[in-house]
C-alpha cells in the first residue's frame, strides 16, 4: 500500500491534483444539471456532486465549483430558483460529457450535444428528454463553503420522472434497470450492478 501526504498534494502537477482528488469520494452519481437563462437559453452541465440531505422534506444538495469563471448553471439557478436533474444511461454519456466543455452563454448544450429538450408546465427549468430517470427541483438555499469558495446548493424536490415498473413499492427506486450511471473522477464512468440487499441493521439485544 502506498501513503500520499498532504505535501505530495501539494507538490502535484495542478492537472495531476484534480483528476486524484475527485477520485478519493470513490463512484459517485452523475447527472446532467438543466437550467434556463433569463435569455430563455437552456443550459446543460454533467455534475457528480450529488447528495441527499433529507426526506421530509426532500432534499438533495450539489456542490458548485469556486466561480472564478463564469458559471452559468449557477447564475441560471439563482435567476431560476430551479433546477433539474438529469441521471444518464449508457446511450446518453458521450453526449452528456461533452455537455462539459466551455460552450459561449448564448449557445445551449441540448443543440450542440443532440440531446433533447423536454418542457413540463409551470416548470421553467428544461428536462432531457432521453433521461429515464428526472427529477425537478426549486431553490431552498445557498450555503457559501469558505475554506474553498464553493457552495452547496440546497433543492426541494417538486418533481420525479422515471420509467414504468422502476418504482418498487417500498420507495425503492430500481437504478440496475434504469441503467443508471455513476462517475469517478471528470471523465470515467461506470455502469451499476446490485450486490446485495441487506435486511434492517438491529444490534444484538
Amino acid at each position: 500500500m502506498i501513503t500520499i501526504s498532504s505535501r505530495d498534494l501539494e507538490t502535484m502537477d495542478p492537472r495531476v491534483r484534480v483528476q486524484f482528488a475527485t477520485s478519493l469520494p470513490g463512484v459517485k452519481p452523475v447527472c446532467l444539471v438543466g437550467t434556463r437563462g433569463a435569455d430563455g437559453v437552456a443550459n446543460l452541465a454533467p455534475f457528480s456532486s450529488v447528495l441527499h440531505l433529507g426526506s421530509n422534506p426532500a432534499l438533495l444538495g450539489m456542490v458548485t465549483r469556486p466561480d472564478v469563471v463564469e458559471r452559468h448553471t449557477l447564475a441560471n439557478l439563482v435567476e431560476a430558483r430551479c433546477w433539474t436533474l438529469n441521471h444518464l444511461h449508457p446511450g446518453i454519456v458521450e453526449a452528456a460529457h461533452q455537455c462539459s466543455a466551455r460552450y459561449p452563454a448564448g449557445i445551449s448544450e441540448f443543440d450542440a450535444t443532440g440531446l433533447t429538450e423536454h418542457r413540463e408546465p409551470d416548470f421553467a427549468a428544461p428536462f432531457v428528454a432521453e433521461s429515464r430517470f428526472r427529477i425537478g427541483l426549486e431553490l431552498v438555499e445557498i450555503v457559501d463553503i469558505t475554506a474553498n469558495d464553493t457552495k452547496l446548493i440546497v433543492g426541494r424536490v417538486m418533481l420525479v420522472q422515471l420509467d414504468e415498473g422502476r418504482l418498487g413499492e417500498d420507495g425503492s427506486i430500481h437504478l440496475d434497470g434504469l441503467d443508471a450511471v455513476a462517475s469517478t473522477a471528470l471523465d470515467t464512468y461506470f455502469g451499476i450492478t446490485p450486490l446485495v440487499r441487506l435486511p434492517y441493521a438491529k444490534a444484538a439485544p
